[in-house]
């Protein structure tokens, strides 16, 4: 998962400026990526594999900055998750990023902090203060 969100980064930066360098500030970014998505209206299998990117950075920054590592969910986990990886953080819970990009997009607008991947970030629990 590592190399799929370097290689979002890479792609999604080659023609435009983002600044998504990995930070909590960038999760902002991310935001309003998928607030642009929603606002856009296309179809969810459109643009699966923009979600899948951007979950796999969210899963990344939880990975560099939060103490998380990725691992493969068990086959409940898959059921109950609906994804194959997800992250496990320091005090042992499990995460999913990939779905909470999903459930960003379909939740509304970003002021909402349900609807932000910054404020997730910061009201996480299990997470490290300042991982490596």
């Amino acid at each position: 998962m590592r190399g799929r969100a370097r290689g979002f980064v890479a792609h999604v930066t080659m023609r435009n400026r983002l600044p998504l360098d990995f930070s909590v500030a960038s999760l902002r970014v991310v935001d309003f990526l998928i607030d642009g998505l929603r606002k856009g209206r296309r179809e969810r299998a459109e643009i699966a594999g923009t979600l899948f990117g951007l979950g796999a950075y969210v899963g990344e920054v939880l990975v560099r900055r939060a103490g998380a590592v990725w691992v493969d969910f068990d086959g409940e986990q898959r059921e109950f998750f609906g994804q194959p990886v997800g992250v496990r953080m320091p005090d042992g819970r499990f995460w999913n990023p990939l779905g909470k990009v999903v459930n960003c997009l379909e939740q509304g607008g970003i002021e909402g902090s349900e609807a932000s991947l910054q404020t997730f970030y910061l009201t996480l629990p299990g997470r490290v203060r300042h991982a490596a």
